[in-house]
């Protein structure tokens, strides 16, 4: 479930706000040879890409992430699935329709509805009576994307639950639904004095997903805080709003003195086609930057890693990939076939 992190008095990001936060991801990578072995180029980022097959691995790894027994392993692949477009495990994901885990029923379907999967439309109408108001406004947002207008209402009032979650993921999932005509209203939730940072920030980048540029201004003081989760919050709003000046901004974020901004900063500036980040990523691996770092520490910078070479796509970075690939952890491994399906959307 994409929520914005929560306002803490410590610096420090944890991998769970990470994995929490990131979702997503938002696409996976098939590049290097085919299923029958033949090789596949492609142009991403520096330019043509040659490389092995990691097509079936990535496609391997999110099919075991969608029956893993770890809930948030499961709302992860299946954020994959939706962000890659990877029609064929829609049944499974269908399925999940009907989890036991709020937010696995919550990512189903939102992957529902980003895809148009109009066999999940039962599904989502029982799901729009569930016990959890999380999941009952993702279903309203699947049945907006397949056509039912009169849910748009459904989201337009979530804004203004008592409950700060919901709050934040409707703003949410109005950013995704395209509704312009709600930018008054994320503008109130935003600046509402009932509405919590992480609705604010939710907001936010809701309001710069929509392409209002007046959320600039906000989107710069939260590249300025001493917090690191908002520095981040807002790197990744300023990739959603794409702009000039935001595109500006991001590159001056390559020179912050923490590699998880460094590398956030990175993933953004290639998702809008800029690949100067190529150097930070380069770096977790050249200067072995994971070695001195606890478990956790590791797993969230290899984490960012993957993700932004899905995003840059540069020869010198995606040789790097079949290593995350094979990771020990799970999240890890789901990042980096999600890497393997963005670079295969960009070709």
């Amino acid at each position: 479930m994409e929520e914005v992190l929560a306002n803490r008095d410590s610096s420090s990001i944890t991998f769970r706000d990470l994995i929490t936060y990131l979702l997503f991801f938002t696409l996976c990578l098939f590049f290097v040879f085919g299923c029958n072995g033949t090789l596949e180029t492609f142009g991403v980022g520096g330019g043509e890409v040659k490389t092995g097959s990691n097509k079936a691995e990535a496609l391997r790894i999110i099919q075991e992430g969608l029956s893993d027994s770890e809930p948030q392993v499961r709302a992860q692949a299946i954020e994959v699935v939706a962000d890659a477009g990877i029609v064929e495990l829609m049944p499974k994901v269908q399925r999940l329709l009907k989890d036991d885990f709020v937010p696995v029923r919550f990512a189903a379907a939102v992957a529902a509805g980003d895809l148009e999967y109009y066999l999940a439309r039962e599904g989502l109408r029982i799901l729009r009576k569930d016990p959890d108001e999380n999941v009952r406004i993702a279903a309203s947002y699947a049945l907006v994307r397949l056509g039912s207008s009169a849910e748009v209402g459904s989201l337009r009032k979530a804004t203004g639950s008592a409950d700060q979650t919901v709050r934040a993921n409707s703003v949410w999932l109005i950013g995704k639904s395209g509704d312009k005509g709600s930018l008054d209203l994320l503008y109130w939730a935003k600046n509402s004095e009932d509405s919590e940072l992480k609705v604010s920030f939710q907001a936010a980048e809701a309001i710069a997903r929509l392409g209002d540029e007046r959320i600039y201004t906000k989107l710069w003081t939260m590249l300025i805080s001493k917090y690191i989760d908002y520095r981040i919050t807002g790197i990744r709003a300023m990739g959603a709003l794409g702009s000039r000046e935001a595109k500006n901004a991001l590159i001056t974020m390559l020179d912050d003195e923490v590699l998880e901004v460094r590398l956030s900063a990175a993933e953004q500036l290639g998702m809008l086609g800029d690949t100067s980040g190529e150097a930070e990523v380069l770096d977790v691996f050249t200067q072995e930057l994971t070695a001195g770092l606890d478990d956790k520490g590791a797993e969230q910078v290899k984490v960012l890693t993957a993700l932004a070479i899905g995003q840059i796509g540069t020869e010198r970075l995606v040789i790097e990939l079949p290593g995350l690939l094979k990771d020990r952890s799970k999240f890890v491994r789901i990042a980096a076939a999600k890497a393997v399906f963005q670079l295969q959307k960009g070709k």
